[in-house]
C-alpha cells in the first residue's frame, strides 16, 4: 500500500509572512504585520515622503542609488537613521523653515508600508508600494544612505543636507506649479 504525502501549495509572492521574512532575512529590516507588511523606521533607516513629482525631480538631480519606493502620488527616500530629527533643523538653516512644504520625516517609532520585494512579480494590491531603486539584498544598504557628512554614509553616499535643500526646493516647485494650475481653473 502505498501513501501519498499532499504537496504544499506553491507560496504566493503576496504572502505577508513570506515578505515579512525576505526583509528580515535578505536586508536585517524589522517588521511588523498588521493589514499588510510595514518597515520600521528608525532602526537602520529613516524616511523622506515627499510628492512623486518632486521626489522623481531630486532623482535627476542627485546622482545616487540609494533605495526610493513609490506609493501613489508619494515617494519615499530612505536616508540614514537619525535624519528625520535633523529635518527640521535642516530646514530653519537651509532657510526653508515657516514654509508649508509637503515633506514629512518618518524616524523613530514610524513606519512605511513594506513595497513588494524587488524581483517578485504582480502588485499585491491596488496602490501598494514598489521599489523604484530597490535595496540589493546580500550587500550591506546603510553605508549608501544620505546622511550628514560628520555622521555616517559611505563613499559617494549624498550627503542629507543637499538631499533636503533638493527635495525642498521641488516640493516648494510642486507647490507653487499647483498653485497656478487651481488659479488657471478658477478664472476659466
Amino acid at each position: 500500500m502505498a501513501f501519498t504525502v499532499p504537496l504544499p501549495l506553491p507560496r504566493s509572492p503576496f504572502n505577508r509572512e513570506g515578505v515579512a521574512a525576505w526583509y528580515e532575512h535578505e536586508l536585517g529590516w524589522a517588521t511588523a504585520r498588521g493589514d499588510g507588511v510595514e518597515l520600521l523606521t528608525g532602526l537602520r533607516f529613516d524616511v523622506l515622503e515627499l510628492p512623486a513629482a518632486a521626489g522623481h525631480a531630486v532623482l535627476r538631480r542627485l546622482s545616487g542609488r540609494w533605495p526610493a519606493a513609490l506609493a501613489g502620488r508619494r515617494m519615499r527616500l530612505l536616508v540614514a537613521a537619525g535624519a528625520a530629527e535633523e529635518l527640521p533643523g535642516l530646514l530653519d538653516w537651509l532657510e526653508w523653515g515657516g514654509i508649508a512644504l509637503d515633506l514629512v520625516a518618518l524616524g523613530a517609532g514610524d513606519r512605511m508600508p513594506a513595497p513588494i520585494p524587488p524581483g517578485w512579480s504582480g502588485s499585491g494590491s491596488p496602490g501598494a508600494a514598489s521599489w523604484l531603486r530597490p535595496p540589493e539584498p546580500g550587500r550591506e544598504v546603510e553605508p549608501t544612505l544620505p546622511a550628514m557628512p560628520a555622521v555616517g554614509g559611505g563613499v559617494g553616499a549624498p550627503c542629507l543636507v543637499r538631499l533636503v535643500d533638493a527635495a525642498a526646493s521641488e516640493c516648494h516647485r510642486v507647490r507653487l506649479l499647483g498653485a497656478g494650475r487651481t488659479q488657471r481653473l478658477a478664472s476659466s
